[in-house]
C-alpha cells in the first residue's frame, strides 16, 4: 500500500475522510494500517509523497527546504519509534526545537495517528513556539486570546463595543482581529483605522487585524492604512490555496509588503493565518489525500512566513468534515501537536457549528485539553456565539476560565497593561465595576 492510501487507513475516524471514500472501512482496517505505519521508517517520508513534486509547489517547499542535519538524530527511527521516542522524558523542549526543522508534515502527521489523547498533549505541552509583535506570545505560563469583535453590518460602534467588552475581560493579546461582513478595501480601512485609534489612545500593547484576502490588504496598505498584521486563509495543497485565490509567490509579496511597514515594536512577525481540517476536500482539491495530513502540510506554508499567529478553525467546516464534539476534539489536539511540533505558533478556534453533533459541553473539554497541551491562543467572542459567522466559539469567560484553572496568564506587556488599568491584579480579574480605569477612559 501506498503512503497515501497508508496514512488515509490509519487515521481515527471522521466523516471527512469516509465522505472522500479513502477512510478504513472498519475498526480492524484502522487498527492493522496504523500496526502498518508504524513500522514505516521516516525516510520513506522523503522518498514518497503523497502529491507529486512535479506538481504541487507545496510538495516542493516541504522537500527542498528539508533540514538533512535536524533530521539526523531521528533518521533511523520508523513511525512508531519516533512516536515513543516523544514520549520519552529525555525528549525535552530545547530537543524538539532542534529537530523540528527536520520533520517534515507527513511525518508529523503520521505519528500523530499513532498517538492517543493523552500523547498527544504531553508531547505539544513540551513544544513552544514564541512569537512577537508588539507583545510576547507562546511563553510558559502563559495563554492569549485573540479579541473577535466581529459584526453582521461591520458597524463600528458594535465592534468598537465588542472590543472594550473584551478588553474588560483581559481579552486581545493575541490580536483583536475582525471578520469583515463587506469585503472591500473601504470598509477595510475603516475598521483598520477603528482598531488603530482604540490600540494608539489606550496605549495598549498588542496587534489589530481586519482578515481580509491578502490582495485586499496590500491594497490597504498601498493607501496608508494601519496594517499590523496580514490574514490570508491557507491550505496544505497548491490547488487548494489556488481556490482561496493564493500561491506562494503571492504570500510572499504579502509579506514583505507588510513587513515593510515596520509597526511591530519589539518583533516582526507580521502573518496571521487560518486553517482547517476539510478545506482541501471541501474545494476538490485533496488528491486522495487524508484532510488531517493535508492540514499538516498546510502548516509547511504558514512556517514559511514566520507568522505571529496560526489557528485551526477545527469545528468551522461542519459535520460534513469533523462530525460530532469527539471527532472535532480529536482533531483539534491533532493540530495543535503537528504544528507545534513543525515549529508553529499555533492557536485553536474551539468552535463548531449549529448542524454539528456538538454543545458547548464538548466545547469546555477540548478548551481544557488545549490549555493543559500549551496552546498559544484561543478566540474570545461576545457570549461564545459569533453572530456575522453564524457559528459556535469560545467566549471572553471561557478564557478567563482557563487561565485561572491552570494559572496562566496574559502576554507579560498586556498583563502590565491590564494591571495598569485596573483590570487584572496579580493574574487575576478585578470586579469590573470597582476599579476598571478603561471604562473611565471611555466614559463608560
Amino acid at each position: 500500500m501506498n503512503l497515501k492510501h497508508l496514512l488515509a487507513k490509519a487515521t481515527p475516524l471522521r466523516s471527512g475522510d469516509v465522505l472522500a471514500g479513502i477512510a478504513a472501512e472498519n475498526e480492524e482496517e484502522r487498527v492493522l494500517a496504523q500496526m502498518a505505519l508504524a513500522e514505516v521508517p521516516l525516510t520513506r517520508f522523503l522518498e514518497e509523497f503523497v502529491i507529486p513534486y512535479e506538481t504541487d509547489e507545496v510538495t516542493r517547499l516541504i522537500i527542498d527546504t528539508h533540514d538533512k542535519e535536524a533530521f539526523a538524530p531521528i533518521k533511523g527511527f520508523s513511525v512508531g519509534e519516533f512516536r515513543d521516542w516523544l514520549l520519552t522524558d529525555e525528549v525535552d523542549t530545547e530537543i524538539l526545537a532542534q529537530i523540528t526543522d527536520g520533520i517534515t508534515p507527513e511525518m508529523a502527521a503520521a505519528v500523530s495517528k499513532l498517538m492517543r489523547v493523552q500523547d498527544l498533549i504531553l508531547v505539544a505541552a513540551k513544544c513552544s513556539v514564541v512569537t512577537r509583535f508588539r507583545n510576547t506570545i507562546g511563553l510558559p505560563g502563559t495563554f492569549s486570546v485573540r479579541l473577535q469583535p466581529n459584526h453582521p453590518t461591520d458597524d463600528l460602534k458594535g465592534i468598537a463595543a465588542s472590543t472594550l467588552d473584551g478588553l474588560c475581560y483581559g481579552c486581545g493579546d493575541a490580536v483583536i482581529g475582525i471578520n469583515p461582513a463587506t469585503d472591500n478595501v473601504d470598509n477595510i480601512n475603516r475598521m483598520l483605522d477603528l482598531l488603530n485609534s482604540i490600540i494608539q489612545t489606550n496605549g495598549i500593547p498588542t496587534q489589530s487585524c481586519v482578515l481580509t484576502h491578502v490582495t485586499t490588504t496590500m491594497e490597504a496598505i498601498r493607501q496608508g492604512a494601519p496594517v499590523d498584521l496580514c490574514f490570508q486563509s491557507i491550505a496544505g495543497s497548491e490547488k487548494a490555496n489556488a481556490s482561496f485565490g493564493v500561491n506562494l509567490s503571492l504570500l510572499q509579496e504579502a509579506y514583505e509588503a507588510t513587513l515593510s511597514l515596520n509597526r511591530g515594536s519589539i518583533g516582526n512577525n507580521v502573518m496571521y493565518f487560518e486553517t482547517g481540517q476539510g478545506s482541501a476536500l471541501s474545494a476538490n482539491c485533496h488528491h486522495g489525500v487524508d484532510q488531517q495530513t493535508l492540514e499538516a502540510r498546510a502548516y509547511a506554508v504558514a512556517k514559511k512566513f514566520k507568522p505571529l499567529l496560526v489557528n485551526t478553525v477545527v469545528g468551522f467546516i461542519g459535520p460534513e468534515y469533523l462530525y460530532n464534539g469527539k471527532q472535532i476534539q480529536r482533531a483539534g489536539l491533532e493540530d495543535h501537536f503537528c504544528g507545534k511540533l513543525l515549529g508553529v505558533p499555533m492557536g485553536v478556534d474551539v468552535c463548531y457549528t449549529n448542524h454539528a453533533e456538538a454543545d458547548q459541553d464538548d466545547m469546555d473539554v477540548l478548551l481544557t485539553l488545549l490549555g493543559t497541551a500549551g496552546c498559544n491562543f484561543i478566540m474570545g467572542v461576545p457570549g461564545a456565539d459569533d453572530i456575522m459567522l453564524n457559528y459556535q466559539s469560545t467566549s471572553f469567560h471561557d478564557a478567563a476560565y482557563i487561565r485561572k484553572l491552570l494559572d496562566l496568564k496574559p502576554a507579560p506587556e498586556f498583563e502590565t497593561w491590564l494591571e495598569k488599568l485596573a483590570i487584572h491584579d496579580n493574574g487575576r480579574l478585578l470586579p469590573i465595576e470597582k476599579t476598571n480605569r478603561l471604562l473611565a477612559l471611555t466614559g463608560e
